[in-house]
């Protein structure tokens, strides 16, 4: 009985690298719910499931990958800054070199992860408000969050893992109850600034984090599925209808509109860019959807009230 427990154990065994933020916890509580053994690779270790990796050099952590399930890299400096000299080498050496280093550790494995599961974004399409976005014919264009989105799969599909299966997580905008892009917006609202940025007419792909953690789920049971997969609705808002839909919730019928020279003004002063509001994000989970995933939270207002409530 013993050993078939500890055998147990180890085949529901999840690395999350990277998985001490928003993220990171949305899965860590999800898993854990469904009894698999979570164990967090992070540079702050402070529980005990959690190991020390500096995301560029093999050391102990390697160790955690031997015998495990399934692989999931959510490491990344975050994007919400300015897009300085400084920081954009961050971003990118921060997902390439993590990325390379676990490809590596993979590959000194005598029985390495099944499953390997990437960070990837939405933002890798182009801005768009008419064309829907598919992985097959959605278009990939060429300014800074594409091309480090385009280096970032390349990086992890270059690296020949040949007994571990490989996906790349094009997420969109995960709206979550403690992080993620609605806690901002939630503020905003709350003061009276909740109104539409720029035209408003931009799309808004994005998920709720228990059908973020169920996609992941769903990709792991579904053995065959590999490459890469959209996470986000199958039917994306505008801005305009989210921040109607925030201030109708939270109760506050008054929301100032923010033009674009007030935009750009303000991420100067809070140190971000316009790109993360501005930019239009039509994004379809088509691979998902074909695969028969079905989505628990797809209508915007009641997922609102649900995170808000």
């Amino acid at each position: 009985m013993e050993l078939n427990f500890l055998k147990l154990k180890t085949m529901n065994k999840i690395i999350i690298a990277g998985g001490s933020g928003f993220l990171g916890n949305v899965l860590e509580n999800y898993f854990t719910k469904k009894q698999y053994n979570v164990i967090i690779l992070t540079r702050s270790p402070k529980r005990k499931n959690e190991v020390f990796w500096d995301a560029i050099n093999l050391g102990k952590w390697t160790k955690e990958l031997e015998n495990a399930q399934i692989l999931i890299n959510l490491t990344g400096k975050s994007v919400d800054c300015r897009y300085t000299e400084k920081n954009k080498k961050e971003i990118y050496n921060s997902r390439i070199n993590a990325t390379k280093v676990l490809g590596t550790a993979i590959n000194l494995c005598k029985s390495p992860p099944n499953l390997w599961l990437n960070s990837s974004t939405a933002t890798i399409y182009k801005h768009s408000l008419e064309k829907e976005m598919t992985e097959e014919n959605g278009d990939i264009g060429n300014d800074f969050s594409m091309n480090i989105a385009k280096s970032w799969e390349n990086t992890f599909y270059s690296i020949t893992n040949s007994n571990t299966r490989k996906i790349a997580l094009r997420t969109s905008i995960v709206l979550g109850k403690n992080g993620g892009a609605l806690t901002p917006l939630k503020k905003l609202t709350k003061l009276g600034l909740g109104g539409k940025q720029g035209s408003g007419k931009q799309k808004v792909s994005w998920i709720h984090e228990l059908d973020f953690a169920r996609a992941i789920h769903f990709l792991i049971q579904k053995d065959n599925l590999k490459g890469n997969f959209n996470l986000s609705v199958k039917s994306p808002t505008n801005n305009k209808t989210l921040m109607k839909k925030l201030r109708e919730i939270l109760k506050n019928p008054f929301g100032i509109n923010h033009p674009i020279g007030l935009l750009k003004f303000g991420a100067k002063l809070i140190g971000t860019e316009t790109e993360l509001v501005l930019k239009s994000r039509n994004v379809i989970p088509k691979r998902l959807l074909d695969n028969g995933f079905k989505f628990t939270h797809d209508n915007l207002e009641l997922a609102l009230i649900d995170l808000l409530k």
